[in-house]
């Protein structure tokens, strides 16, 4: 059986502190009728069940340096939430 190594992909985010955190990004995605791009990304947390963490941000770019958002809008979440669900099928 070959064992080989899935290369990670990796990135910094910056948060408003002005640190510099690497984390794994596990997905990269647009909504083509939207337009808007999201990253599902781990730092490789576990919670108390050893699950790990995710964290899901929105991807904006108009400022020119991309800038990870939070999600507040419901319909978008839930949208990003089949996604995740999807996602979790296939592992």
């Amino acid at each position: 059986m070959d064992n080989q190594e899935i290369e990670k992909k990796m990135m910094s985010i910056v948060a408003e502190d002005g640190s510099v955190e690497e984390v794994e990004v596990i997905l990269a995605f647009e909504f083509k009728d939207t337009k808007k791009e999201y990253v599902i990304y781990t730092k490789n947390e576990k919670d108390e069940n050893d699950n790990v963490t995710v964290y899901v941000s929105h991807v904006d770019r108009s400022s020119g340096e991309p800038k990870l958002l939070g999600i507040d809008d419901e319909e978008e979440w839930n949208r990003v939430k089949d996604v995740l669900r999807e996602l979790s099928k296939v592992e």
